[in-house]
C-alpha cells in the first residue's frame, strides 16, 4: 500500500496518500492552463476573423489611402490602382506549390506615380517549364496605362530563413526565394512598399489566382482542444478521488 497520512475530519477518518496526491497537484495546474490558453487564442482567433471580413467588406482604397499603412487594419482590404506596369523588371517568387505542382508566383511593380514608391502586384502561379529552373516562364504585360483591383496582404513567407536566402539572381525576370522589400528596391533603384497586392481573378493580365484569406487554426478548434485538457481534468479529479476511496476501504 502506497503511505499515506490521515486527516481528521469531524468523526471521519480521511486517508490522503502521497504519492497519487503530488502527482494530481503537479498535473492538474497544466491541464487548467492549457484548457484557459486554448480560450484565450480562440478568443484571438474570432477577433481576428472578425477583422478580416470587416476588411474585406470596406470601402475600396486608393494608393493615397496606404500613407499610413498598417499591416493589421488594412490586411485583406480592397484596392483600386491607376498606373502602369513595368514589364521589363519582374520577379518569380520561387518554390510556390500549387495542387503538388512546383512553380512562381509572378510579382510585377506597378508605378502608380514615378516619385512615388512601386507596389508589387502578384499575379499568380505559373508552373515550372519541364522542371527545368534554367528555362524561366514568359510573363508578359502591357505597359499602358490601366486600373487593377486587388486585395492588400502580406508577402509570402516561408518558415527558416536562411543567410543569402534573399539574394536576387542578375537576370529578368529575377528568381528570388522570399521577398524583401528593401533588397528589391535596391535592385529596382526605387522604393518598394512593404506588402503586396494579390490581383483579382477577374482582372486581365493575371495568371492562376487561388487566393487564400488565411491558414491558421480556426477558432472552433480550439475550443475542441481546450475542451479535451479540460475534460482530462476532470478525468483526472475523478480518477483520483475514486482511488481513494477504493484503498480507504481494502
Amino acid at each position: 500500500m502506497i503511505k499515506s497520512k490521515v486527516f481528521k475530519i469531524a468523526r471521519y477518518s480521511v486517508h490522503i496518500y502521497v504519492l497519487p496526491t503530488l502527482i494530481y497537484i503537479g498535473v492538474m495546474p497544466v491541464l487548467l492552463a492549457l484548457g484557459s490558453w486554448q480560450l484565450q487564442r480562440a478568443d484571438e482567433k474570432q477577433q481576428l476573423f472578425d477583422q478580416i471580413q470587416q476588411n474585406s467588406a470596406a470601402e475600396i482604397l486608393g494608393y493615397s489611402d496606404l500613407d499610413n499603412f498598417n499591416s493589421s487594419t488594412l490586411r485583406y482590404k480592397q484596392i483600386q490602382l491607376t498606373g502602369h506596369y513595368d514589364q521589363n523588371h519582374q520577379f518569380l517568387l520561387d518554390n510556390q506549390i500549387n495542387e503538388g505542382k512546383a512553380g512562381y508566383f509572378v510579382m510585377t511593380p506597378f508605378i502608380v506615380q514615378v516619385d512615388k514608391p512601386v507596389i508589387l502586384i502578384n499575379r499568380g502561379w505559373i508552373p515550372l517549364i519541364n522542371k527545368d529552373r534554367r528555362l524561366l516562364p514568359d510573363v508578359p504585360v502591357q505597359e499602358k496605362l490601366t486600373t487593377i483591383t486587388g486585395r492588400i496582404n502580406h508577402f509570402p513567407s516561408i518558415g527558416i530563413k536562411l543567410p543569402g536566402v534573399d539574394k536576387v539572381s542578375d537576370n529578368w525576370p529575377s528568381v528570388i526565394q522570399i521577398i524583401n522589400h528593401e533588397t528589391l528596391g535596391k535592385k529596382l533603384h526605387q522604393a518598394v512598399l512593404p506588402f503586396q497586392i494579390e490581383l483579382d481573378k477577374n482582372q486581365p493580365d493575371g495568371f492562376k489566382r487561388d487566393w487564400q484569406t488565411m491558414t491558421v487554426m480556426k477558432p472552433e478548434q480550439h475550443h475542441a482542444y481546450a475542451f479535451q485538457w479540460f475534460a482530462l481534468a476532470f478525468t483526472l479529479t475523478v480518477l483520483i478521488i475514486s482511488y481513494h476511496l477504493k484503498n480507504q476501504h481494502d
